[in-house]
């Protein structure tokens, strides 16, 4: 993934902690995702404008600006935001040792379905299904983490054993 919502050497990103680089990759995905959706208003206006006997209209570069005003906008909080957790660098204040221990990222600030995939993804990377079965049993961490979810991937995990 390309990083550039802020500036960063190499240096810089491979010095990151894993919740900073988490941190960082989940800033830059929605920075990409308000890209993605800027552009395609923009394509929405011009159609619009052209079908409409507009193509040499004023409006069509005033739209490109305000939606460009409106991106440096919405991405400049990203980059505040992104920049605060980093600062910080452990978002996660009842966050214990346990937490650190576990082979998977744990990230409280993450969805339900967010963490549920990171964690099926572990234990799926985990070829022998009777060891993954009593790894999976005994994690403690997956049981707070994923809370609900913990039986629904238990289940899920099981199917892939038998």
């Amino acid at each position: 993934m390309k990083f550039d919502i802020i500036e960063i050497s190499d240096a810089e990103l491979e010095a990151l902690s894993t919740i900073q680089m988490q941190l960082l990759r989940t800033a830059q995905k929605n920075k990409n995702e308000l890209r993605h959706k800027t552009e395609q208003d923009f394509e929405m206006f011009k159609k619009f404008a052209y079908s409409n006997g507009m193509k040499n209209s004023s409006l069509i570069e005033q739209k490109r600006a305000e939606l460009e005003a409106e991106f440096e906008y919405k991405t400049a909080i990203l980059v505040e935001q992104l920049m605060y957790a980093i600062e910080l660098n452990e978002p996660f204040p009842d966050r214990d040792e346990e937490d650190e221990k576990a082979g998977y990222i744990v990230d409280y600030t993450l969805s339900y379905t967010d963490r549920y995939i990171i964690v099926r993804d572990y234990y799926l990377s985990i070829n022998d299904p009777a060891e993954r079965m009593a790894l999976y049993a005994s994690d403690e961490v997956a049981k707070r983490y994923l809370g609900n979810y913990y039986s629904t991937l238990y289940n899920v995990l099981y199917t892939y054993s038998t």
